[in-house]
């Protein structure tokens, strides 16, 4: 028997990814999207692509009841913490409303379905660097709408497990990247980087933010492989961080770009870039998942940022 699985936010960076994963390994699943981040015209599921914004309890709940999902691995979110600030109301609605929809709609029809939660490192907040790396009994005290939204997100997770015996998992996710990743660090500079090459920017210079920043880095294809595990060994009711194991600064990046690219470029710092509040590190403990899952971290930094080259030389 093939899994019934069911992905929200394919149309993000991680759902295209993770897709593609379960359908390799025979599952038949259900694809939903809403305003995509990604350019889903070159993506080829076998499975079902249905626009849903899970906003809609009607839609959602049609959905669970035609599809009858054995698993949920519910991705779709506002993930972005700028965006958040601009329109907390609407990332509020579809990361909070929209958990709500799927977690009632599984009661209301009384499904046996695991759901993993995509949950975020924006939870914490602010890290000292005596705290890092961050466990998971760590207070969560976000800095942002979105980073409040993600706690009401886990919580509501937790709150249906232990009241209705909805099995659920949460991943704390620490910051991820790949090819198709956009608007992070990793992905605008290679962007950036491909345009110089190709001369579709002729100025040569690299826009940053703060560059003594650090975080912890973890491709795409690392993560969905350890949701994949989660949903298979993890313990229900739980909260896992996700981490890289290694931190850089994000200076550190650029110094691993120069080594990739054959032309020089200079440094630009962009005041626009500078946030008034950037946590200053964001690295947790994947302990607990690890010991759990037998999961860790394969893809080194500098094959994610070549591949993340090769992927917009190919598209720009």
């Amino acid at each position: 028997m093939r899994d019934k699985v069911w992905v929200t936010g394919y149309g993000g960076f991680m759902g295209v990814h993770l897709v593609d994963l379960l359908e390799s390994k025979g599952g038949e699943v259900l694809a939903t999207y809403f305003r995509p981040t990604t350019d889903l015209r070159n993506s080829n599921p076998r499975g079902q692509v249905v626009e849903c914004d899970l906003r809609d309890q009607a839609k959602v709940h049609g959905l669970l009841k035609e599809f009858q999902p054995e698993k949920i691995f519910h991705l779709a979110a506002q993930s972005y913490p700028t965006v958040s600030w601009d329109d907390p109301w609407y990332t509020i609605e579809t990361n909070v409303t929209g958990t709500v929809n799927i977690f009632e709609g599984v009661k209301k029809l009384g499904l046996d379905c695991k759901i993993l939660n995509a949950c975020s490192s924006a939870e914490y907040g602010f890290v000292t660097e005596d705290e890092v790396p961050v466990r998971e009994d760590h207070a969560l005290k976000p800095l942002h709408p979105y980073g409040v939204s993600k706690v009401a997100q886990e919580m509501l997770g937790y709150q249906y497990y232990k009241n209705f015996g909805i099995e659920s998992i949460a991943v704390r996710i620490f910051n991820t990247t790949g090819p198709g990743k956009a608007n992070d660090v990793c992905s605008d500079f290679t962007k950036r980087l491909v345009q110089i090459a190709k001369g579709i920017d002729v100025e040569k210079k690299l826009r940053v933010g703060n560059l003594r920043t650090r975080r912890a880095i973890t491709d795409v294809r690392d993560v969905i492989r350890a949701f994949d595990l989660a949903m298979n060994t993890a313990t229900v009711g739980e909260a896992y961080n996700l981490s890289g194991e290694k931190v850089y600064e994000v200076r550190e990046i650029v110094d691993i770009l120069r080594g990739l690219v054959s032309f020089d470029f200079e440094v630009w710092q962009d005041p626009e870039l500078l946030r008034p509040t950037d946590e200053p590190i964001i690295y947790g403990s994947s302990q607990k998942f690890q010991k759990e899952t037998g999961w860790k971290q394969e893809i080194p930094l500098e094959k994610t940022l070549k591949d993340m080259l090769d992927y917009w030389h190919g598209i720009l």
